[in-house]
């Protein structure tokens, strides 16, 4: 079906030749006011507008298509499509508006300048369904906002899926884990116990001790006996210890798990982010010294309150320095500022590990994904919902080789809801 024609055209192309200079001037007078209508609507929308001739060379383009592909200050204007937008395939475009009949085009890329941005172009034919060509209209959509958005949805309906699952794995491990705890501490005190009785067989047979018997009751049976069970209890120890760090291990993964999946409103109240900062390190300063690596803090004094949930934030800051922690070889250093702007606060923790390498910042917060041989990968994940639950955000700067930088920032004021005003009508 042929593109229809607006009635004003139509009628001054029927009778163009019998208009005389009066006439031509009115025209051209109304097609001018409707150029600078149709100039002034393309400015307002927010989507890039390009008409391109029939080479690929750009004719118009609006105010929207500057902002997007950074052309503020130079004239796009008779240069190429392709010098600006490389992702584009122009010769196909081209080829499918010479074909003739009905054709929109579209295409979804990505762009590194002016920033990274993910675009959707559609291209349609000026001249309608006609072969040949004439140019092309081309709108550019900015849908940076919209898959993220739809990365956002993915994550959600992911954590869904694995609140389902914990509801039931969490309690049957839980179980058999709090039992296994249980049976280790039995056995640490029949352990204590054997120690015990095994320090009696050195004593005189007359002060009461009980000696092991022997064939032959002899000293250096005795001697022989002890020497051996003291080896063995030791060992027995030692194998109760190591089950002791794994169950503990585990019984870590279990409740990070349950805090990624069951996240809490923060309780936030005007408080200090200073003291969370110094409770915070004053529990994890032993962990570091046994690791010999130290501690540096610069806390802005003095610091304002802000709302904040301190146990939730207490939470971040654990999940945070102990990656730097287990990052960094010994001797390595741990750096923990606090400071403020007008609006909002922000707390920084510095390593001086081994950092992130570039393809794997963009999947830190993905639940399960880990660097570490036994990390639970949902550490960061909990650190950044926490965060969000506060409408704060995070900066991250990583080098590999010199280490890594996350800096919280946290609103002064709590974001109030903004509620319709009602109108009453007569």
């Amino acid at each position: 079906m042929p593109a229809t024609k607006s009635s004003f055209l139509d009628k001054v192309l029927g009778r163009i030749g019998r208009l005389d200079t009066h006439g031509l001037q009115t025209v051209v007078q109304r097609l001018a006011r409707e150029r600078t209508f149709l100039e002034t609507l393309f400015n307002t929308i927010e989507d890039g507008v390009l008409v391109v001739d029939e080479t690929g060379r750009i004719l118009y383009y609006n105010h929207a298509a500057t902002h997007i592909l950074g052309w503020q200050g130079q004239s796009a204007e008779g240069q190429h499509i392709s010098r600006f937008l490389p992702e584009v395939y122009w010769d196909k475009i081209s080829a499918l508006d010479s074909s003739g009949g009905q054709r929109i085009v579209r295409h979804e890329f990505e762009i590194g300048y002016p920033r990274q941005r993910f675009l959707r172009l559609y291209a349609a034919p000026l001249d309608g369904e006609s072969r040949g060509s004439s140019g092309m209209a081309l709108i550019l959509h900015d849908a940076t906002e919209a898959r993220q958005k739809t990365f956002e949805a993915i994550e959600s309906e992911r954590v869904q899926a694995l609140t389902l699952l914990a509801a039931s794995v969490a309690h049957e491990i839980g179980n058999p884990l709090n039992a296994l705890n249980l049976h280790v501490q039995l056995m640490e005190r029949e352990l204590k116990k054997l120690r015990q009785t095994i320090s009696g067989w050195s004593r005189p047979r007359n002060a009461g001790a009980r000696q092991p018997a022997t064939a032959n009751g002899s000293e250096t049976d005795i001697a022989h006996v002890r020497t051996e069970t003291e080896e063995s209890v030791g060992k027995l120890e030692s194998f109760l210890s190591v089950a002791k760090n794994e169950i503990t291990r585990l019984d870590y993964i279990i409740t990070q798990f349950l805090q990624a999946i069951r996240p809490t409103q923060p309780n936030l109240r005007m408080a200090s982010l200073n003291d969370v900062v110094l409770e915070t390190l004053e529990l994890l300063r032993p962990e570091f010294d046994n690791r010999g690596q130290t501690i540096e803090q610069k806390l802005a004094q003095p610091l304002p309150n802000a709302p904040l949930d301190p146990g939730q934030m207490k939470q971040v800051l654990v999940n945070l320095a102990k990656n730097a922690m287990q990052s960094m070889s010994k001797g390595g250093l741990l750096a923990v500022q606090t400071g403020a702007t007008l609006d909002e606060v922000w707390v920084s923790i510095s390593d001086t590990g081994r950092g992130i390498p570039p393809e794997q910042l963009n999947r830190i917060y993905e639940p399960f994904f880990t660097t570490k041989k036994k990390g639970s990968g949902l550490g960061l994940m909990i650190v950044q919902r926490i965060v969000r639950g506060h409408g704060g955000r995070i900066e991250l700067e990583s080098r590999v080789g010199r280490g890594t930088m996350f800096r919280i920032w946290l609103p002064m004021r709590e974001r109030q809801t903004r509620l319709l005003e009602a109108r009453l009508h007569d």
